[in-house]
């Protein structure tokens, strides 16, 4: 038997497809962060097609925000290294 549903890589390229009038629209200094937040869905596509949402894009929305979680411990975890150097030369 066959996929009676697309895959969810499909999903999400038909997605970009639909919001590149909304990506040509933002300022050229936004179109790349834009982008991003496309790159993070992919990243995280084959944990999405395992769900089977019905709402495409709640898997989308939530593997953009692991990603900015996970950039968010990485830039605590610099903040707190560089602030105990700071400590330390005190």
């Amino acid at each position: 038997m066959g996929r009676t549903n697309p895959t969810f890589r499909d999903v999400l390229s038909r997605m970009e497809d639909e919001w590149g009038d909304f990506r040509r629209a933002l300022r050229r200094r936004h179109q790349p962060l834009f982008d991003r937040l496309f790159t993070y869905a992919h990243e995280h596509a084959d944990a999405a097609s395992h769900l089977n949402h019905p709402d495409r894009l709640a898997p989308v929305l939530v593997s953009i925000d692991l990603e900015q979680e996970d950039r968010i411990d990485e830039l605590e975890d610099r903040i707190e290294v560089l602030e105990s150097r700071l400590a330390d030369d005190d």
